[in-house]
C-alpha cells in the first residue's frame, strides 16, 4: 500500500474565549493541517498549530516547507515513520514535522489496525487534565473556575506572572473558594525573576500548588539550580526545553527543574517526544504532556504519546477546548476532566470536510 495524495492547508481558527499568558495574548489559532491519502483503505491526519512566541515558528512558514516534501512522500509505500527520516529531516520547522510524524503515526497505525497508543506500548489507560484559567483579575478567576469545575474538570491551571501581587490574591482566593480536593498548577511562562520567584515560593507555601510552570526565562533558570531539591522538584521546564539536547542539558545535576513539559509542536512530533521522555525516564523526571491552541488532531496525538511512557504523570491538553472549529471528530473521550482515547485504529478521528 502506497502514499497516493497529500493535502495540505492552512486555517486560522477564531478562539471562543481569547485569553492572556504573561507575555501575551492569543485570539486565533493559526494551524497547519495535513492529510495522507493511500491507494487502500487509510489515511492519515496531521495538524500544528505554531507558536512564534515559543520558537519562531509560524504556520506559514510550515506550510511552505511541508510544500517543499509533498512529492518525496508519493509513491511511498506505507511503513513505520522512522522509515520517513529522509523526508522529516529536510523539515526545518518544528510544526512543519510535528503535521508531518502525526499524519505518518496515524496512518501507520490504521494500517496496522491498532490504537497508536498500543502500537508504542500503553503504559497508562487514561489520565485527568487539566483545563486553562488565563491572566485576568480576581472575579474572572473565580469565575472561570467555576465554569470549569461544573463541567467536571479537577485540575485547574492558572496563567501568572504579569504581576505578583495579583497572583498571589488570585491564587489565595482561588484555592479558598475550591477547597483542597482540587489540583491547582500555576504556570508562569517565563514572567518572573529570580527575587520575584522566591517571593512566589514563600507566599503559596500554604495553597498546596501541585508544580509551577517556567517562572524565569530561559537564560535566568540557572539560578533554580541553586535552589533546594524540594522546590526543584515543583518546577516544570517549559520554554527552556524544546528538543532533546535541552533535556540532557537540564538533566544535568543540580538540575533546575524536576518536571519536563513535553509539547510536539516545540521537539517537532511524537517521534522526538519520545526522544525526550527516554532522556526523562532516566534522569527520574516527570512529564506533563502539553499543547497549544491545537485541533483535536494534535490533542490526540499527544494523548497516545503520553499513555504509552512511563515517565507520564501529568497531562494539559485542553487546546482544543476554545476553538470555534475544528477539523475532526473522535480521537478521544473527555468526561469530568479524564482523557481516554478511542479503541479505533489509529488516531481514532474522523475528518470533517474541509470549509
Amino acid at each position: 500500500m502506497r502514499i497516493t495524495a497529500v493535502a495540505l492547508r492552512t486555517e486560522s481558527v477564531p478562539l471562543s474565549r481569547p485569553y492572556a499568558v504573561a507575555n501575551h495574548a492569543t485570539d486565533t489559532a493559526a494551524m497547519v493541517l495535513l492529510r495522507l491519502d493511500t491507494d487502500g483503505p487509510y489515511i492519515g491526519l496531521g495538524a500544528a498549530t505554531p507558536e512564534p512566541e515559543v520558537n519562531g515558528d509560524t504556520h506559514t512558514e510550515a506550510a511552505a516547507q511541508l510544500g517543499e516534501v509533498l512529492e518525496a512522500l508519493r509513491g511511498r509505500e506505507v511503513a513505520p515513520p522512522e522509515r520517513f527520516d529522509d523526508v522529516l529531516r529536510r523539515l526545518r520547522s518544528p510544526g512543519a514535522r510535528m503535521a508531518l510524524d502525526i499524519a505518518l503515526h496515524d496512518l501507520w497505525a490504521r494500517a496496522a489496525g491498532q490504537p497508536l497508543c498500543e502500537l508504542l506500548g500503553r503504559v497508562h489507560r487514561e489520565l485527568p487534565t487539566s483545563v486553562t484559567i488565563g491572566i485576568g483579575d480576581v472575579a474572572a478567576t473565580l469565575t472561570e473556575a467555576a465554569e470549569y469545575l461544573g463541567r467536571g474538570f479537577t485540575v485547574l491551571k492558572v496563567k501568572i506572572g504579569q504581576d505578583l501581587e495579583l497572583d498571589v490574591e488570585r491564587l489565595s482566593r482561588l484555592r479558598e473558594r475550591v477547597g483542597r480536593g482540587i489540583t491547582i498548577r500555576v504556570d508562569g511562562n517565563i514572567g518572573y525573576r529570580p527575587p520575584q520567584l522566591l517571593a512566589l515560593l514563600r507566599a503559596t507555601t500554604a495553597l498546596d500548588l501541585e508544580l509551577i510552570e517556567q517562572p524565569l526565562p530561559p537564560e535566568l533558570v540557572a539560578a533554580q539550580r541553586l535552589l533546594p531539591a524540594a522546590l526543584v522538584d515543583t518546577l516544570m521546564a517549559d520554554e527552556s526545553l524544546h528538543d532533546a539536547a535541552d533535556a540532557r542539558e537540564l538533566a544535568r545535576a543540580p538540575r533546575p527543574f524536576g518536571l519536563f513539559n513535553v509539547k510536539l509542536v516545540k521537539c517537532g512530533g511524537i517521534a522526538a517526544a519520545r526522544d525526550i521522555a527516554a532522556i526523562a525516564q532516566q534522569a527520574g523526571i516527570g512529564l506533563m504532556w502539553g499543547c497549544m491552541d491545537d485541533s483535536r488532531i494534535a490533542i490526540a496525538a499527544a494523548l497516545h504519546a503520553a499513555l504509552a511512557c512511563p515517565a507520564t504523570r501529568y497531562l494539559d491538553l485542553d487546546g482544543h477546548l476554545d476553538l470555534s472549529r475544528d477539523f475532526a471528530t473522535g480521537g478521544f473521550v473527555l468526561e469530568r476532566g479524564v482523557l481516554s482515547p478511542l479503541d479505533r485504529p489509529g488516531l481514532g478521528l474522523e475528518p470533517l470536510p474541509a470549509g
